[in-house]
């Protein structure tokens, strides 16, 4: 599996691309060390430079930047539970699979979140410039099309069950989205928000 190829492959042509996937023989290890450890450092790295050395401009109001210790913290939480995430939404797609009519094959389901994911870590190179880093909103609305196509051509549910597949997995994906923020906004942005206080003293 070549990285640049797969994820060229995955945004410009995904559903013969799909069909490549469904046919590798792929190991979790594989996909996580040869490309989704790799694919993940993206948003964290440049998220870390963004925050510390470009900033947020608040017009009369100056440039803010983060701590480099808040920025680290907040980048290596990112990526760890990031990737954590991705494992864990393949978890709860290969565990609904029994009830969508598919069969449990967890290495499938690893396939669908780690590719699908692809634009979403792309895209996460706007980070560098803060101030536009909400257009990573659009890659990961590709992302889901890339997810539910994923579904269709790998697990195959029958054509009735596909959508509401695809629904539970997509409420699933959100709340694990929404756990990660919230855990790494409570221990990196909180670190700040006590070194702030400190420094009252």
């Amino acid at each position: 599996m070549n990285l640049v190829d797969r994820a060229k492959n995955i945004l410009l042509a995904p559903v013969k691309e799909w069909e490549v996937i469904k046919g590798e023989n792929l190991t979790i290890a594989d996909m996580f060390m040869k490309y989704a450890v790799i694919l993940a450092a993206i948003p964290a790295v440049a998220g870390f430079i963004g925050y510390v050395v470009i900033g947020m401009s608040f017009g009369g109001f100056g440039t803010f930047r983060w701590p480099v210790s808040t920025a680290l913290v907040w980048a290596i939480l990112s990526y760890v539970l990031s990737l954590g995430g991705v494992f864990l939404l393949a978890f709860i797609i290969d565990a609904l699979a029994p009830t969508f009519g598919c069969k449990k094959d967890l290495v499938a389901a690893v396939k669908i979140a780690v590719f699908s994911y692809t634009p979403a870590w792309i895209a996460g190179v706007l980070g560098i410039i803060p101030a536009i880093s909400v257009l990573m909103l659009i890659a990961s609305l590709y992302a889901l099309y890339l997810l539910y196509l994923g579904m269709q051509k790998i697990k195959e549910p029958a054509q009735d069950k596909l959508m509401p597949y695809f629904i539970v997995s997509l409420v699933a994906l959100i709340v694990i989205y929404w756990l990660v923020g919230f855990i790494v906004s409570r221990i990196a942005l909180g670190s700040m928000s006590g070194l702030a206080g400190m420094g009252g003293f």
